[in-house]
């Protein structure tokens, strides 16, 4: 059943923390080898044996979904007057274990740049989702894992934590107009293309339409690791460079 359940949650883009007891000593609640899922909303399934040291374990699960790595715990359930989170006697020791949905990108713009990343993101093995309002582009485009010529809505629905943005389009305005909907996820790196002008324009148009400079301290811009890329591939690779550096 845990083995099901972490299949599901990582199928279905969920983050999870399977929190295993480790060791015990003396009197405990649960015994090693008892197992619980505790997903990025606190919630579980099953339990280690509750009350407060449950509690601290479903804290640290979250907190170890926002790192994405795994931790060692140990708990003596004495006196909880000194801050102990139980009176059973005994000693419990976990171990939780992240289960993270792969990292995917969203490319928005599919010019020659745009092609060149989702080229080397297939070969990285990293899904590509493409947007852009050109059909012809589309069509010409190969190796994607989605191609989405909808509303930029649509493309944000499928955006999570484990997905990393970069905006490749062709001037200001589809900027100006796209990245306050890619604002509103929660993408842990949105990557602008262009250079320090365009982006200043930018900048000014999407601070008359009400974005926040806090907003703006989340772009980053231009994107990519600077290597002194010029050609669409050079790019590319300057692009991913940052993701796989950057994307937890």
């Amino acid at each position: 059943m845990i083995v099901q359940v972490l299949a599901d949650a990582v199928a279905a883009r969920r983050r999870v923390v399977l929190a295993t007891i480790t060791a015990t000593d003396r009197s405990v609640p649960r015994r090693p080898g008892t197992k619980m899922p505790v997903f990025a909303d606190g919630s579980t399934i099953g339990t280690i044996g509750g009350g407060e040291m449950e509690a601290r374990v479903r804290r640290e699960a979250v907190d170890a979904l926002a790192s994405g790595r795994p931790r060692t715990l140990s708990y003596t359930l004495l006196d909880p007057a000194t801050g102990d989170p139980g009176v059973c006697g005994g000693e419990v020791h976990l171990f939780l274990e992240p289960y993270m949905p792969p990292k995917q990108l969203l490319v928005v713009g599919a010019g020659h740049v745009g092609q060149a990343v989702v080229e080397l993101g297939r070969w990285l093995e990293l899904p590509c989702l493409v947007w852009d309002d050109r059909r012809e582009q589309l069509e010409s485009l190969t190796g994607a894992e989605r191609l989405l010529g909808g509303s930029i809505e649509e493309a944000a629905d499928l955006v999570d934590s484990r997905t990393a943005i970069v905006l490749l389009t062709r001037n200001v305005g589809l900027d100006v107009s796209l990245l306050p909907t890619l604002l509103a996820t929660d993408a842990p790196l949105i990557g602008v293309m262009g250079s320090s002008r365009r982006w200043q324009t930018t900048i000014e148009l999407l601070r008359q339409g009400g974005v926040t400079d806090a907003q703006l301290e989340r772009i980053r811009t231009p994107v990519g690791i600077e290597i002194g890329a010029e050609s669409p591939k050079e790019i590319a690779i300057s692009v991913l460079a940052q993701i796989i550096a950057e994307l937890p």
